[in-house]
């Protein structure tokens, strides 16, 4: 009589299968990653001399510190506006029928179908002199002479905001829809009021979907060079934009690499924090 057949332990898989993604890894991010950290321990342009000197030149100086602290805080600018427009969104895609569904999903979608140049771009004729929007302000009299929205901290949050939104709002949607409608009628029904259940139902509850939009939503702001300097243009400097200048304009490469081990640095300090966040939000969303 055959022995019955024993189903296969998932975990029993040779650990070699992902010896492919590991190579891919260890050469085209690790290698990299530590060349440029040893390129960054010289001291000259001409890397002849080995020392910390590039890092303590950057951390001493308060235009740099100045630049990193104005790129963090853009980021966090872009995180809370993409978070405030996108939950909005994401509730309203819970409540509303199918077809009406279906024509959310493409208005968050359609922003990645489209390259972020032509977005960018798109939002230089919106923004400028004599776009859409100095248009109809003129044409309604609120304003007599076009004001300057391109060129401007807000400009650019308003462009970053909107090429990033489909990062935070969907997985808003995604936590959002793990929510037991029943729980909100509960809670009405019990007496508390529309903004009472949001503060003590809806939101806890999202938790997971808030920290997991936070994070790449920040992590894209931060990084988004072309958006950054075409908007932002010669008047505002950030981190993307001072490392290409050091290393393709100024030929500066052991500071271009010290700039990027600690921005670098800096965006996994700020991912920590979200990630600590997430894990500790667990609780309320497995509630």
């Amino acid at each position: 009589m055959a022995a019955a057949s024993v189903p296969r332990d998932v975990t029993s898989y040779s650990i070699g299968l992902a010896a492919p993604l590991t190579l891919f890894f260890l050469v085209f991010f690790v290698a990299p990653l530590v060349q440029l950290f040893v390129l960054s321990l010289h001291n000259d342009a001409a890397g002849a001399v080995w020392g910390i000197g590039q890092y303590v030149h950057f951390l001493t100086d308060p235009f740099s510190l100045g630049v990193l602290g104005s790129t963090l805080l853009l980021g966090a600018e872009v995180t809370a506006l993409c978070l405030v427009l996108g939950f909005p969104i994401a509730w309203l895609y819970h409540r509303v029928g199918s077809r009406a569904q279906t024509l959310i999903i493409l208005i968050v979608l359609l922003p990645l179908l489209t390259s972020v140049v032509v977005r960018t771009f798109a939002w230089i004729v919106i923004l400028g002199r004599q776009g859409i929007i100095n248009s109809t302000l003129l044409s309604i009299g609120a304003i007599d002479t076009p004001i300057r929205l391109l060129y401007t901290q807000a400009g650019v949050v308003l462009a970053l905001a909107q090429v990033q939104m489909p990062l935070m709002t969907l997985p808003l949607i995604t936590a959002l829809g793990r929510i037991d409608m029943n729980l909100e009628d509960a809670s009405c029904s019990l007496g508390a009021g529309s903004w009472r259940t949001f503060w003590k139902i809806v939101l806890p509850l999202s938790l997971p979907g808030v920290i997991a939009g936070c994070t790449l939503t920040y992590a894209a702001a931060i990084t988004a060079f072309i958006t950054q300097s075409l908007i932002g243009g010669g008047q505002m400097l950030f981190m993307p934009m001072y490392l290409y200048q050091q290393a393709s304009t100024l030929q500066n490469w052991p500071f271009a690499s010290a700039i990027s081990i600690i921005f670098l640095l800096a965006v996994l300090a700020v991912v920590t924090v979200f990630g600590t966040l997430g894990r500790l939000s667990r609780g309320y969303g497995g509630a």
